[in-house]
């Protein structure tokens, strides 16, 4: 399967801090990467770096074989970059529909077009019959659909998913699995930062695992949730 990103050796700094410290990754064409690790590891300065949200010290970032190193995150998304955040924040008066338009209109910008984007997004992560329903109106699951549709109404070659999963009930989590596989066979790429195990060993095609901005392990799922390394990390020695 092609490459469709490569983020080499990238180190981001805040001040005195090394955040991220030399890590490198790579995402096959409609596979899943997670990003794993204990809070304050790195994993969303790492996935910020990759998307253009905190500056890059030393490293490059690839995105289908273009240099996007210093390219800002709205070039990165016409390039095919989606991404949700941690915390949803949605356009509370406006509906459904007209939330996921306001990412749709950054590459189309006829109404008629945008327009048949939306819905396809929203039919695609089950919001069509709340397409004109008040954003403000939706509960936490369909929030995260919504910021899913958001992402999925700008075309990405790859998504990148902060916590999307975070608080989930266990029938929305496995929906929201269910969703994600699905997007995948349509050839879509995933970038997952998240701290939901079962997920990742469902998803993930390959796992990174960081603690204090390095890259302690990396392999299959099953395979690093039960490396030594890794359990120290999320756990403490004894």
């Amino acid at each position: 399967m092609p490459v469709v990103l490569n983020a080499e050796n990238i180190t981001v700094k805040f001040g005195g801090l090394v955040a991220v410290n030399n890590v490198s990754l790579s995402l096959e064409k409609g596979k899943i990467l997670g990003l794993i690790g204990p809070n304050g590891a790195g994993k969303s300065t790492l996935f910020n770096a990759i998307t253009g949200f905190a500056p890059v010290i030393s490293g490059k970032v690839f995105f289908l074989d273009k240099d996007v190193t210093k390219l800002p995150p709205y070039i990165r998304t016409r390039y095919g970059m989606g991404r949700t955040f941690q915390t949803e924040r949605p356009y509370e008066d406006l509906t459904v529909l007209e939330n996921v338009l306001v990412a749709a209109f950054l590459k189309n910008n006829k109404r008629k077009d945008a327009e048949k984007i939306a819905l396809s997004a929203l039919e695609k992560v089950g919001l069509l019959d709340r397409a004109h329903q008040l954003s403000s109106d939706l509960n936490l699951a369909r929030l995260r659909r919504l910021e899913l549709a958001k992402a999925l109404a700008l075309e990405p070659e790859i998504l990148f998913l902060d916590e999307i999963m975070a608080g989930l009930n266990p029938p929305a989590l496995k929906e929201m699995i269910a969703l994600l596989r699905e997007l995948t066979a349509t050839g879509i790429s995933i970038v997952m930062v998240e701290h939901i195990m079962e997920a990742i060993i469902q998803l993930a095609d390959h796992v990174i695992v960081l603690a204090s901005g390095n890259k302690i392990a990396e392999g299959l799922a099953i395979d690093v949730i039960n490396d030594e390394n890794v359990i120290e990390a999320y756990l403490g020695t004894d």
